[in-house]
């Protein structure tokens, strides 16, 4: 079997980046490539897909104490550079085996041994999607709260819907408890026909339901944040 991409390549980061470095990274490379950056329709989008689920697989093996030491010794066998990545690297590109002396354990390794690569997203198109959707929204959640957009729960807030569609959480709660979704939907651009129906939701299943348009917005504004708070070691 042959081996996955490097992963640190895929998230930017040192080989020896401490766990923190790994978590910051995965934000700002997961906000970067996600999909839903662009428009459906896009021509950009499949690439965008492909690599936001590298780097859900990248991050799911080095956030994990034990999956990062597995994946070092596999990595060190197979004769990784350990060098860090640049943005326009090549993340599809997979790194050829150990070409000195025989081929031996190193050019066979057993990589699904371990749990990345094809685990455990495992071996569809919809399985990978599905995985990165579960583990970005854990995430997703965690940035938004320290924004103020989701309480403890991970529910939204008025912040949130403020900055999806210029709506108070005052209104919004007014129109919750008063009005017909036919006539929340037409205020203030948002879909809020949908608004009855997300209560008690999480604020990443709100955001999976949201038109393409208010995903873009939130995605980017988010990003922007993250990215002048966030130094890289």
């Amino acid at each position: 079997m042959a081996p996955p991409a490097d992963y640190y390549k895929v998230l930017e980061v040192e080989s020896k980046a401490t766990p923190q470095q790994v978590r910051d990274a995965y934000k700002k490379a997961a906000l970067k490539h996600h999909p839903d950056r662009v428009p459906s329709d896009s021509p950009e989008r499949p690439a965008r897909t492909k690599r936001f689920q590298q780097i859900n697989d990248a991050y799911y093996t080095l956030s994990d104490a034990t999956r990062r030491r597995e994946y070092d010794a596999a990595r060190t066998y197979n004769s990784f550079t350990g060098s860090t990545a640049t943005p326009d690297s090549d993340f599809d590109e997979e790194v050829p085996p150990n070409t000195g002396g025989g081929g031996g354990f190193a050019s066979n390794f057993p990589w699904s041994a371990f749990g990345f690569g094809s685990a455990p997203a495992g071996n569809t198109e919809e399985s990978h999607n599905k995985f990165s959707d579960e583990q970005f929204g854990g995430i997703f959640e965690e940035m938004l709260k320290e924004e103020g957009m989701a309480d403890q729960d991970a529910h939204p807030t008025g912040k949130f819907w403020s900055i999806v569609g210029g709506l108070s959480g005052g209104a919004m709660g007014f129109i919750v408890a008063n009005f017909p979704g036919m006539v929340a939907g037409a205020v203030a651009g948002n879909r809020l026909g949908a608004v009855r129906d997300t209560k008690g939701k999480s604020v990443y299943s709100v955001f999976q339901e949201m038109p393409q348009a208010d995903k873009a917005r939130l995605l980017s504004g988010l990003a922007a944040k993250v990215f002048a708070n966030v130094v890289s070691g």
